[in-house]
């Protein structure tokens, strides 16, 4: 994730992974942390599904940090689901910390 993230023009600060198992069905959790936000996956292996989660601000897209995961895993069929998180046109007023230009 972290190189796919960097390849779509995001900047890498940290990443954590973890592998379940032990006492836990078998799986992992890994997390970017970006200065443009996340990526996280969480994995099921025993049901055979990766939940992804690409959420970036400013001018890197979460969609090109996906096609490069696809470029570098066989991800299979996916299903994407996009979510705003911050209505910044029109919708409900913003945060102040948003409305000031913090936007992400």
């Amino acid at each position: 994730m972290a190189r796919s993230a960097t390849r779509a023009g995001a900047n890498v600060i940290s990443q954590v992974r973890y592998r379940f198992g032990q006492d836990s069905p078998p799986g992992f959790t890994a997390v970017v942390l970006l200065d443009e936000s996340h990526c996280s996956a969480h994995t099921y292996a025993d049901l055979g599904l990766i939940a992804l989660d690409l959420f970036t601000c400013g001018s890197t897209d979460p969609l090109d940090v996906l096609q490069y995961l696809q470029e570098d895993l066989d991800l299979g069929d996916i299903v994407v689901r996009q979510v705003s998180r911050f209505p910044l046109e029109g919708g409900t007023p913003l945060e102040p910390a948003l409305a000031a230009g913090n936007q992400c």
